[in-house]
């Protein structure tokens, strides 16, 4: 159930009906918009909710919330979300840019790569410390060492720092390093992960599970949300189905659909979504026409040297061209 509050309500008004929600057993979210507060009363309904709150102080009236996700929805929250972590921003008109890649390989690679993704405006720095590989014998990432060379960066570039963290036990760890937590595919719905990530205080950019629906997608980031963690971004990385010309289909029908029914920014991932560089620039560029909040892309010195990755990771040059194509889509579509 959702608590509308009336325009004139006062916060000592608010926080009386936040407290009498819990007291009746259910969780209270106070969600304070441009146009309205109002108060998300998660839990099993009392028969008696309705009435009882109903006739507080302040309140304008008492609605059923009928997505399955409750934090989520544009009905607990009209207004689109905004995620900010130092200068990166996505969501409520802001589109953050975040670049570099798949794994971190050494100081040399990194350092290269954030100063030029710095330098064509990119304002998130993304790099695998961690590695979920598909064979136990390829590459599994720096880990701590790789988060500590990601730190550096951000010392020197100002960068947010994108990083996945692949299991609770290492929540802690990467939260010290990173300014966001990356939950990757294949973690969509490890709801323990979630949880312990909803707990950290960082921002958090979900990735779309392989073959999830967006009932799955949201109700995973529902786990995040109802630990109380509101920094929660989307990302749209692709689906498997029949086609073999790219490595998932990018769905950016994802993007209209995902803004409809909720609150939180999306973010798109051409990387993987094409898995083939050369179409990496045009899905970016369509992906900012349809309106995504972020772009995350794999950006490498050295692409065909690369460890993991390299076939959909663009150049620094690639990066640029690609940066400057998508602002001038940005420029029109203000116009």
């Amino acid at each position: 159930m959702i608590v509308i509050m009336e325009q004139s309500a006062t916060k000592e008004q608010i926080d009386a009906v936040a407290k009498k929600v819990e007291s009746m057993g259910l969780k209270s979210n106070v969600i304070v918009g441009t146009e309205r507060t109002v108060i998300a009363a998660i839990g099993d309904k009392r028969s008696d909710f309705k009435d009882s709150i109903e006739s507080s102080p302040g309140v304008s009236g008492v609605a059923p919330i009928s997505a399955p996700y409750k934090m989520a929805s544009r009905e607990v929250r009209p207004e689109p979300s905004e995620v900010k972590v130092l200068d990166f921003a996505a969501g409520a008109g802001s589109v953050g840019f975040i670049g570099g890649p798949c794994s971190v390989e050494s100081e040399e690679q990194l350092m290269s790569t954030a100063r030029a993704v710095k330098a064509a405006g990119a304002t998130g720095l993304r790099g695998g410390a961690f590695k979920p590989r598909t064979s136990p014998y390829s590459f599994q990432g720096m880990k701590e060492e790789g988060l500590k060379l990601l730190a550096a960066a951000r010392e020197e570039t100002g960068l947010a720092v994108f990083t996945e963290v692949m299991a609770t036990e290492d929540v802690d760890l990467v939260a010290s390093y990173a300014d966001v937590l990356q939950v990757g595919a294949r973690n969509m719905q490890n709801y323990r992960l979630l949880e312990a990530v909803g707990k950290s205080g960082k921002a958090v950019l979900l990735k779309r599970g392989a073959s999830a629906t967006m009932d799955e997608f949201l109700l995973a980031a529902e786990y995040i949300l109802n630990e109380g963690n509101e920094q929660v971004m989307l990302c749209e990385r692709g689906i498997r189905t029949f086609e073999s010309h790219t490595r998932f289909t990018l769905p950016l029908a994802s993007v209209p659909y995902l803004h409809r029914r909720t609150h939180l920014p999306v973010i798109i991932d051409p990387s993987h979504g094409t898995g083939h560089t050369y179409m990496v620039h045009d899905m970016s560029v369509a992906a900012v026409a349809a309106g995504a909040d972020g772009i995350i892309l794999e950006v490498h010195p050295d692409p065909s040297n690369a460890m993991s990755d390299g076939y959909q990771s663009q150049t620094f040059g690639e990066f640029t061209k690609t940066m400057s194509r998508c602002q001038k889509v940005l420029t029109a579509l203000q116009d």
